[in-house]
């Protein structure tokens, strides 16, 4: 995939956002997939708010030097609920 630029990032189509975070933090499109709904059922219904918590994610809980993490069973869950209770005051949303 071609370099984009970070404002590029969340405007990309799906296939292509999901292409990213795999290139980037090693994640497959079903664990992209589980992040990507399960922020949408936390109320963040608008794309780019969903899409900068998911790359915020990823930041702090995909990546461990230049391993791939893996969550195991249960794990994934457990990391999104620390995360959103660390994160949830930036933004606007209603959960679903």
């Amino acid at each position: 995939m071609t370099k984009v630029h970070s404002e590029e990032i969340f405007n990309l189509p799906d296939f292509l956002f999901s292409k990213f975070c795999e290139e980037k933090y090693d994640i497959n499109k079903g664990v992209y997939n589980t992040i990507d709904r399960w922020f949408y059922e936390q109320g963040l219904s608008h794309i780019v708010n969903r899409r900068t918590m998911i790359l915020s994610f990823c930041e702090n809980f995909c990546i461990s030097g230049n391993k791939k993490v893996k969550f195991g069973p249960g794990g994934l869950t457990i990391k999104l609920n620390l995360f959103w209770a660390q994160h949830v005051q930036r933004f606007d949303h209603k959960a679903m």
